[in-house]
């Protein structure tokens, strides 16, 4: 019988920091691709030969509520984006935790030299009562993925 994940309960662990990043309730950007690059053959008209190139991958975007207290993650947000190119970015490996009913791990994503690129806030409306969102973005180099199916 299929053990089917739910995508509902995770956690981010950030390199070089404490605990865990739980509070978020929406992930996206846990894709790669690879480029096709055509290459027309000489003399051949017919069609063009399709080969690979390089692998892309999208930012990683976070969002949840906003909370009174800065978390490690949000501070290292504010040290690089206030920065700006005046002092180096400090890259961090981050880890994305799929967790089970228990709270324990059984499935994770690990980005390579990730680096906030934007932090922003959901608009302000007086007349709706609505949670305040904030949405981060990360760029990395490349990802893998820890599946605890394949360590039975």
């Amino acid at each position: 019988m299929l053990d089917l994940k739910t995508g509902f309960y995770f956690g981010l662990a950030i390199s070089r920091s404490t605990g865990s990043d739980v509070g978020f309730q929406e992930v996206s950007g846990l894709s790669a691709e690879i480029g096709v690059e055509e290459v027309v053959s000489g003399g051949e008209n017919r069609f063009k030969y399709r080969l690979p190139g390089i692998t892309t991958y999208p930012n990683l975007v976070l969002k949840r509520g906003i909370a009174s207290e800065a978390s490690p993650l949000i501070k290292w947000c504010q040290l690089t984006l206030d920065s700006g190119l005046a002092k180096p970015i400090i890259v961090k490996d981050i880890s994305l935790n799929l967790l089970n009913e228990n709270g324990e791990s059984c499935m994770s994503w690990d980005f390579v030299r990730a680096y906030p690129i934007k932090w922003s806030v959901s608009d302000l409306k007086a007349q709706e009562s609505s949670i305040l969102i904030e949405t981060i973005e990360l760029a990395y180099q490349y990802f893998t993925v820890n599946d605890s199916r394949n360590k039975k």
